[in-house]
């Protein structure tokens, strides 16, 4: 007997409903990263060039984006997912499982993309949009070509980070019904008191937030050498 098995691991339930949970996860985390990462990357692209005295300078665009931003971002995300789950039934015709959750968590991640690229580019040197302008290129350009490959390393450690914040919602919506790791942790570890089952969940998602954290270093470390 192993010492999970001694502690309260039934391998014939808990396994099973291990896997299933981590599969659940994995979908909605990707899933949101990609969709949600695109979209705030186009957002955050666009409030950095029509900011005051950027390449596509626009006050009222500007103005109407970061009020979009500044409003979504400080709702608590369990109740952003209540608040918006007649569009999650519009969108996938429910609001419970990892279907159902997918509207909410990429709506979330997306405000939070948007201001990390945002973030990155107001950091980079300006002399590199004078210098690209000075050689005659174009503002889409200069914003797309020169701009975004010099922010790569803040970029990629932000969308590193990023996925540390959506683990987090994704452990949100399962506390209400969306299954992943957070559900079997709550569900079959808290409720019923089990520490070994909340703790193999902990140690998981602790494995997984170390291994994209490192991969996301080496990669920033490469893109500052080039």
């Amino acid at each position: 007997m192993s010492v999970l098995q001694a502690n309260g691991w039934d391998p014939a339930i808990h396994n099973g409903k291990l896997l299933l949970a981590a599969q659940q996860s994995l979908q909605m985390v990707l899933l949101t990263l990609l969709i949600g990462g695109g979209l705030g990357l186009v957002l955050g692209l666009t409030l950095f060039a029509t900011r005051k005295g950027g390449l596509y300078a626009n006050r009222a665009v500007f103005a109407g984006l970061n009020i979009l931003v500044n409003t979504i971002r400080p709702i608590p995300f369990i109740i952003f997912i209540m608040a918006v789950k007649g569009l999650a039934v519009a969108l996938t015709g429910t609001f419970i499982g990892v279907k159902g959750a997918i509207p909410p968590m990429v709506i979330a991640c997306s405000m939070a993309t948007s201001r990390i690229v945002e973030q990155s580019l107001v950091a980079a040197d300006p002399g590199v949009i004078e210098a690209g302008r000075a050689m005659g290129a174009s503002r889409i350009h200069v914003l797309l070509r020169i701009l975004v490959p010099e922010s790569l390393a803040p970029l990629v450690l932000g969308y590193a980070y990023l996925f540390i914040g959506v683990l987090d919602l994704s452990v949100m919506a399962g506390a209400i019904g969306a299954g992943g790791l957070g559900n079997f942790a709550i569900v079959d570890g808290f409720n019923r008191y089990n520490d070994v089952v909340l703790w193999v969940a902990v140690a998981i998602f602790i494995a997984a937030v170390q291994v994209v954290q490192l991969v996301g270093n080496l990669l920033a470390r490469r893109f500052l050498r080039r």
